[in-house]
């Protein structure tokens, strides 16, 4: 039985797994879409999710906030896009890049295929220059391209349309799979060559690198970035308690300089490794976790 109890301790779900899943059931909630092959259009479709999650996807109840933040910009000559951007605000405010560590299904399944047995590659001063990409794929494919057809009358959710490797997995790959939908195949070109190649490299990467989306690609990162001084909810240092020794950034995954900024996901890895416990997840100035138990800090709370 002592065992069996000291197995499950060290294998047992961290509190961020349990809720990133739960997460990605909540916001793909639709089963039904994956047992017909269709594509839910209730009166939730109408809200957008925190996390990035394709519209197309069949069991997605809620809208992805970057397509609908680039479906409102191709929009903007008619229409303001107060709606869209008003969330945005609210999710960075309160949650920031919360929302990427703990809510994106995306990032789950990034993590998942992060666990598979390939040479890792860590870190470094290339990962955290090539960790801006993702701003100036924001800039260009999000904002840029989308407002300048949108002046002409043709919408273009360029990053969607272009780029996005979770649109191909969740919404065409997750419709392509059912039965239903196999006449479907005849009308695939080369655009969904490219995207098919796109998710394929992004998977890849996964394995090796981790978070490989998330850190170089992801435009919906890049925005909750932007807020990583002013958001609500996040890890936060006791600086009374902080020694400066630096195992916090050691530990961390992710590219960044200092804990909570930018780069920071707040996952937690950096609060169960610091030697002197300074380290909490806070909103406001409610502690809301410390550090987990010793026998599970192979992985983010």
């Amino acid at each position: 039985m002592a065992n069996i109890k000291a197995w499950w301790q060290a294998r047992r779900p961290t509190t961020r797994r349990l809720v990133q899943l739960y997460a990605a059931l909540l916001q793909n909630a639709h089963l039904r879409g994956f047992t017909e092959g269709k594509i839910y259009t209730g009166p939730t479709k109408a809200v957008c999710v925190p996390g990035l999650n394709c519209y197309s996807c069949p069991g997605a109840v809620g809208a992805c906030p970057l397509g609908a933040l680039q479906n409102a910009i191709a929009a903007s000559a008619n229409r303001p896009a107060f709606y869209v951007v008003g969330l945005l605000l609210l999710f960075g405010l309160t949650l920031g890049r919360v929302v990427c560590g703990w809510l994106c299904p995306v990032g789950l399944i990034q993590e998942l295929l992060h666990k598979v047995p390939t040479p890792k590659i860590k870190k470094s001063r290339f990962t955290r220059a090539l960790s801006w990409l993702k701003y100036v794929i924001l800039a260009v494919f999000v904002i840029i391209i989308p407002f300048y057809y949108s002046l002409q009358k043709l919408p273009l959710p360029a990053f969607c349309k272009y780029i996005c490797p979770a649109g191909t997995l969740e919404g065409a790959v997750g419709l392509l799979a059912h039965p239903v939908n196999t006449d479907k195949f005849s009308m695939l070109g080369s655009l969904f060559t490219q995207k098919f190649l796109i998710l394929t490299i992004t998977l890849t990467a996964c394995a090796f690198i981790y978070r490989a989306f998330c850190r170089f690609l992801c435009p919906l990162g890049a925005i909750y970035g932007l807020f990583a001084r002013i958001a609500l909810l996040g890890v936060r240092v006791e600086e009374s308690r902080c020694s400066g020794c630096g195992t916090c950034l050691r530990a961390c995954p992710m590219d960044v300089r200092r804990v909570g900024d930018h780069e920071c996901i707040h996952c937690g890895l950096c609060m169960n490794a610091c030697p002197e416990k300074a380290i909490r997840i806070k909103a406001g100035k409610i502690v809301l976790k410390g550090p987990e138990l010793p026998a599970v800090r192979r992985d983010a709370p």
